[in-house]
């Protein structure tokens, strides 16, 4: 049985009652606490910590895990659709919640029962926040080739090396790291829930992006750094299945975004043709802009089918990752493209920091990058319809 949200944006098919009063608290959080402050946080790069413990605090960062480790064992399908209205509010939190649910992944799915009692009720309450440390300066998509190392010595591996392009990097109570504890290639790679403020661990200053800036992003070194061995996650070796298990799932994740972004431009783009006259009638009315209007509604609906299908064959414990990259990339392609229309359909204004659609423009384009680029997407489609997968 299906149940039916109306939202102030979209109507939702949920799968349970519980779901449609979830959408409607973080409807409602999500246009009284981050909607108001994106813009002015967005152009002071203040990022919003207390709004992700909030969010804690409401459950909403455990919503896709099992009620034994504190989670509220919602569904995929769910939890996306939490972050797509919260990043129609503000991408920013959307895109934080998901990198989160990136970096805990590998402990819920490959941490023993020890470690998930120690460290999950503190990162599922967001009292914690993760990052998730794969890429290096030379080894974005061929992430393979990483060169961070850890040395074994006694119980701890020794850390030397340098992450690159980390959501949340500096700030961070807890990285998700894949370094390198064997040779060359995938199978040498482990992966490490490195303490925060170990000894050794530094961020260099934040990158100076086009968009998302209330997003701190920035490369971290790894000098010397010591971490236990009962923070490897998983057996040694296995750090690169580990990623890229986590990646299908962190796809999803930005797919969810994407079409936030999107949404939010489409409603900014409809409001304004509404109120908007010319010749003495609504620009709405003229069939330019309701042409694109519903090319923007339809690339939009089509995104949001998309991950929606991935993430109910994920529940349904279905292989999904050519559907996740399907998700992420056309969810993504569409964000640009439905972001352009908005700001052309908003015309001059659109152009001006007077209205949101030139931000969502900017925010827009990380995402075709972010979480393996579209080209990459592309390729993962390609090599398993050649059977390669």
């Amino acid at each position: 049985m299906t149940h039916t949200w109306k939202g102030a944006s979209v109507t939702r098919l949920l799968p349970t009652a519980e779901a449609v009063d979830l959408m409607a608290m973080v409807e409602d959080f999500a246009a009284k606490e981050l909607a108001p402050r994106a813009d002015a946080a967005e152009e002071s790069a203040e990022f919003p910590r207390g709004a992700l413990a909030a969010l804690g605090e409401l459950g909403i960062l455990g919503l896709p895990y099992p009620e034994e480790h504190g989670g509220a064992a919602q569904p995929t399908e769910v939890y996306l659709q939490v972050l797509e209205e919260l990043s129609r509010a503000w991408m920013t939190v959307g895109v934080s919640v998901s990198v989160h649910w990136l970096a805990c992944f590998p402990l819920v799915t490959r941490g023993t029962p020890d470690q998930q009692d120690r460290w999950l009720p503190d990162l599922l309450g967001g009292s914690l926040l993760g990052g998730y440390c794969l890429s290096e300066p030379d080894a974005g998509s061929d992430a393979a080739s990483l060169s961070t190392t850890a040395r074994l010595e006694g119980d701890h591996y020794v850390v030397n090396g340098h992450k690159a392009w980390i959501t949340h990097g500096g700030v961070a109570d807890f990285y998700v790291a894949m370094v390198r504890t064997g040779g060359p290639g995938p199978k040498g790679i482990s992966c490490l829930f490195v303490d925060g403020r170990s000894e050794g661990l530094s961020a260099l200053p934040r990158e100076h992006k086009m968009g998302g800036n209330a997003s701190p992003t920035a490369q971290l070194l790894f000098e010397g750094v010591q971490v236990p061995v009962e923070r490897r996650m998983g057996e040694e070796g296995q750090g690169f299945g580990i990623a890229l298990s986590a990646l299908d799932a962190g796809r999803l994740g930005i797919a969810a975004c994407a079409v936030g972004v999107a949404q939010a431009a489409l409603d900014a783009a409809v409001a304004y043709a509404r109120e908007r006259r010319q010749f003495g009638r609504p620009i709405a009315d003229f069939q330019g802009i309701s042409f694109l209007l519903a090319d923007m509604a339809t690339a939009v609906a089509s995104s949001r089918a998309l991950y929606v299908d991935a993430a109910r064959r994920r529940d349904a414990g279905l292989p999904f990752s050519t559907q996740a990259a399907m998700a992420k990339l056309a969810s993504t392609d569409a964000a640009m493209r439905v972001t352009t229309d908005a700001v052309q359909v908003l015309g001059g204004a659109g152009y001006t920091r007077d209205f949101p659609v030139e931000r969502y423009f900017r925010e827009a384009k990380v995402l075709q990058i972010v979480e393996g680029t579209n080209q990459i997407q592309r390729l993962v489609i390609g090599r398993s319809l050649a059977g390669d997968r």
